[in-house]
């Protein structure tokens, strides 16, 4: 008997039925050959109103859209929107897959199963509160990631970034402070082993840490400038990054086609940032009007969070850290007028009872953008910045965010209308009747026509 094939063939049929419930789920979704979508208001994420129409999907992307009617293809599917809204599906540029659905001692377990198992299942819950495209700012993403492109697991696009960038003592260096440096012969702490950071020191290091993500799948290259709240080594105001080595990771970012989005509050660290040429600011709540105005004219994206109290567990002593990022309106309502582009991101962490804020998040946005420019900057918006992926965004093939000819088959048919009341997407499971993705219908409370 042949032990070797013998083996093989045991583990790939345990393999199997350890998956088949996932994607057992995954294949409940229906991609007809074609779908039409009639009687809806159609909210393109560009256009400041909606018209009324009707929209035709073939395959998995818009064939046509129409103030007219449209003749259903033979053996097409047909939903009567009954003159609901019809829009993009929602982004979020700065979500973690893996930290937001998970306690810090599920990621610090000896085991990843479980810290897997629940990215699994929030990814599906991520989906189904409408969010079909998501920009992940740090995590081990990339499995997850191929997983939901193949089919196997329902979720949304990912633009993965890997493991955060950082340096010793730096905002993603989770090692004990009485651990020894990788750098002075220590060894790598766990979050290092399991690919959610990358702690690197000096030019050639930075630039390898920023090559390793590129050959792993990265759309897009993540850095920590400064302080952080959640990071016990690192005071918000601490400048991380000697000038050369943001550029030595710009420099291996722009050499793969990409660009480099850095964590990091403060003006100092901003600035340091614009120097080198990153082209994305996440945070930055700390930022002043005249560095807003660089941003503006450097054509630098400001990737905002709309913190408020609550949204992420904090101890007493995180708490006072994040007191100075507290006015994320105000730095808003500078960048509207500066005419930075902003982009919305949520931040959620190790906090799996408060993933499903993700939609109020988004929601708070109208109080400085208005129902429509919030939800232009939460689909087409986001999805330029997605776009600067260039040769590494991997749904470069069709425009996201956007419903146009041409484009990927990802939109929601909205009970209310969202234009004119934003908080009809906080309650999803009964706002949301229709969600498409990638051509496949997800979700859909309404009979076929």
């Amino acid at each position: 008997m042949n032990t070797s094939l013998s083996r093989r063939s045991f583990l790939a049929s345990a393999s199997a039925s350890l998956v088949m419930p996932a994607i057992a789920r995954a294949q409940q979704a229906q991609r007809p050959q074609s779908l039409l979508i009639s009687n809806v208001r159609i909210f393109d994420g560009i256009d400041d109103r909606h018209r009324s129409g009707n929209l035709l999907v073939n395959g998995d992307k818009i064939a046509e859209i129409s103030s007219g009617a449209i003749q259903a293809p033979d053996g097409a599917q047909v939903i009567d929107g009954g003159g609901r809204v019809l829009m993009p599906g929602l982004t979020d540029a700065h979500w973690h897959m893996v930290f937001a659905p998970n306690t810090l001692a599920n990621m610090e377990a000896a085991d990843t199963g479980l810290m897997y198992a629940n990215a699994v299942a929030e990814a599906e819950r991520t989906l189904m509160r409408g969010f079909t495209t998501i920009r992940d700012t740090g995590g081990p993403t990339f499995g997850l990631k191929q997983a939901i492109d193949s089919g196997v697991i329902p979720g949304p696009r990912v633009f993965p970034s890997g493991a955060l960038i950082s340096q010793t003592a730096g905002h993603g260096d989770f090692g004990p402070a009485y651990d020894r440096p990788v750098a002075l012969g220590g060894a790598p702490s766990w979050f290092e082993q399991i690919g959610a950071f990358t702690v690197a020191n000096g030019v050639p290091e930075v630039a390898a840490a920023v090559r390793m993500q590129c050959k792993r799948g990265a759309s897009q290259v993540k850095l920590a400038l400064g302080g952080g709240v959640i990071s016990d080594s690192d005071p918000i105001d601490t400048l991380q990054y000697t000038l050369e080595e943001i550029r030595a990771a710009v420099q291996a970012a722009g050499d793969w086609g990409t660009y480099v989005c850095t964590h990091v509050y403060t003006v100092p660290g901003i600035r340091r940032a614009l120097e080198a040429g990153v082209r994305s600011i996440e945070h930055g709540h700390m930022v002043d009007q005249p560095t807003l105005k660089m941003m503006a004219d450097k054509g630098v994206w400001l990737s905002l969070q709309p913190f408020e109290a609550g949204d992420n567990p904090l101890t007493p002593e995180q708490i006072r850290k994040a007191e100075p990022t507290s006015h994320w309106d105000r730095v808003a309502g500078w960048a509207k007028s500066a005419g930075t582009r902003v982009a919305f991101g949520t931040d959620l962490l190790f906090q799996p009872e408060g993933t499903k804020n993700q939609p109020v998040l988004l929601t708070r946005f109208a109080k400085v953008f208005g129902n429509v420019g919030t939800l232009q900057i939460a689909t087409s918006g986001n999805c330029e910045l997605f776009a600067l992926s260039g040769e590494r965004n991997p749904y470069k093939d069709a425009k996201l965010g956007v419903l146009q000819r041409g484009a990927w088959a990802d939109m929601l048919l909205v009970e209310g209308d969202p234009t004119q009341d934003i908080g009809v997407l906080k309650d999803y499971d009964r706002n949301l009747a229709v969600i498409i993705k990638d051509g496949k219908i997800w979700k859909n409370r309404l009979p076929e026509a």
